[in-house]
Formats: C-alpha cells, sequence, structure tokens
C-alpha cells in the first residue's frame, strides 16, 4: 500500500477529529514520529491536504491547520453530489463503452477485497480510497461535459469535498465498516444503471451516495463533541 495514502488519510482523520487547533503550524517531523513515517510522505500529504482546502502554506511555507464549519463541509458534499450525479445521468444516456465497463468492474473488484478486511485497519481504508477515488474519476471523464469536469476540480479544493476524504475513517468501529459496505454497495447500483441506460436512476443513486459523506461528518462530529466534554472532566479529575 502507498504509504503517502495512509498518511493523507491518517491526518485528514486527525483534522476532522480536532486535534489539531485552526491555524496551528503542522511540523513535518513531529508528524513524522507521530504517524510512524518518514518526512517524504506528510511533506506529500499535507501538499495534497493544502490542494483540498484542509491545510494552508504561510510566507514561509510552513503548512498551517485552516478553519473551516460543518456548514461549508456540508455545502460543498451536497454540491459535488449533484455535480456527480448530472455527470452520471451523462453516461448512462451516451451509453458505457465495453473498455469503461471493465475499468469500472475492477474497481468494484477491487473495493470488494479490500472491504474484505474486518476490522478496517487505515492500510484497507487507505486502499479502498484509492479505488473510490478512481471509480468516481471514471464516471467524471466518460461524462465529456468539460465544464462540469471544471467545476468539480474547483468543488474538490474546498475541505472535504473530495469523493474519498469523507469516507468514514474510524474503520475498527461497526457501524463505520457498515457505512464502508453500504457506500460500496451503492457503487454496484450506479454500475448496473450505468450500463443499463437509466440516466434518472443513476443521477438519483450518485445523489444519494454523498450522504455517507454528510452521515460520516456528523458522527465525527458528534465523537468530537463528546471528547471534547470528556477531556474538561479528566483535566478537573486530575487537578484534584
Amino acid at each position: 500500500m502507498n504509504l503517502q495514502e495512509t498518511v493523507l488519510i491518517q491526518l485528514r482523520d486527525l483534522i476532522l477529529r480536532g486535534e489539531f487547533e485552526p491555524g496551528q503550524r503542522l511540523a513535518e517531523q513531529q508528524l513524522a514520529e507521530r504517524l510512524g513515517a518518514s518526512r517524504t510522505p506528510v511533506r506529500a500529504a499535507l501538499v495534497t491536504l493544502e490542494q483540498e482546502g484542509l491545510v494552508e502554506a504561510n510566507d514561509t511555507g510552513k503548512f498551517l491547520v485552516r478553519q473551516f464549519t460543518p456548514r461549508e463541509v456540508a455545502d460543498a458534499i451536497a454540491v459535488r453530489g449533484h455535480l456527480e450525479g448530472m455527470a452520471a445521468r451523462l453516461v448512462a444516456e451516451h451509453g458505457v463503452s465495453r473498455q469503461l465497463q471493465a475499468e469500472l468492474q475492477a474497481c468494484l473488484d477491487e473495493g470488494d477485497l479490500a472491504l474484505a478486511a474486518n476490522p478496517l485497519s487505515y492500510e484497507s481504508y487507505a486502499a479502498y480510497a484509492v479505488v473510490n477515488d478512481r471509480f468516481h474519476a471514471l464516471v467524471l471523464e466518460a461524462c465529456g461535459n468539460r465544464a462540469l469536469q471544471r467545476a468539480v476540480a474547483l468543488n474538490d479544493k474546498l475541505p472535504f469535498a473530495p469523493a474519498s476524504a469523507m469516507l468514514p475513517m474510524q474503520g475498527t468501529v461497526t457501524l463505520d465498516r457498515d457505512w464502508m459496505l453500504y457506500a460500496h454497495r451503492q457503487h454496484h447500483m450506479l454500475f448496473a444503471a450505468l450500463k443499463a441506460g437509466e440516466g434518472a436512476r443513476a443521477q438519483a443513486l450518485a445523489i444519494e451516495h454523498t450522504e455517507v459523506a454528510q452521515m460520516n461528518m456528523r458522527m465525527a462530529l458528534e465523537r468530537r463533541a463528546e471528547t471534547e466534554q470528556v477531556l474538561p472532566a479528566i483535566r478537573l479529575v486530575v487537578g484534584r
């Protein structure tokens, strides 16, 4: 498994869980030690996170955590759903080539394999994230609408908007694994609709697919709130 991808999802997870304060500097060496990796994949992951709008570089090239709101994330995910819904409808209406069928089927097969692990590890999740990104990219590329493709690329620069950025990340939790499996079943259903030329169904499935991302955000924020409530209580007890 690509170590950079594993480091990337771990950093996304830490940011979502509120492990870093907005404006906090992300030091490469400290992150490398925390994640058990070298500085090279950490640096590459930080560059990707900057492109995704989760961190920003200051004048000296240091990476800082960008401030974002739940509403900003929810809006970006909703926009992606409607854009990808339009792309799916266009692909279904145009017809799916044999090559595209083979490539999408390969994504589904690899996804089945990645999600067979129980519980899911960060490595399992990283493997699925790569396949998930490829599945979404294939549909978007096949739609043939360049304006739509540019709109998705622009939206992907917003926090947690890219396809794999908001998949459930705490893979050891049974409920999160269930959501991952559900999201992948949606890929299977979308593939069937594309092959059958069912444009309206393909569009509806692509839009509904983003509810997994919305649900994961809500779950992550609930866990984050619970942690923030527990920590002051722990400090109070320790202080005694």
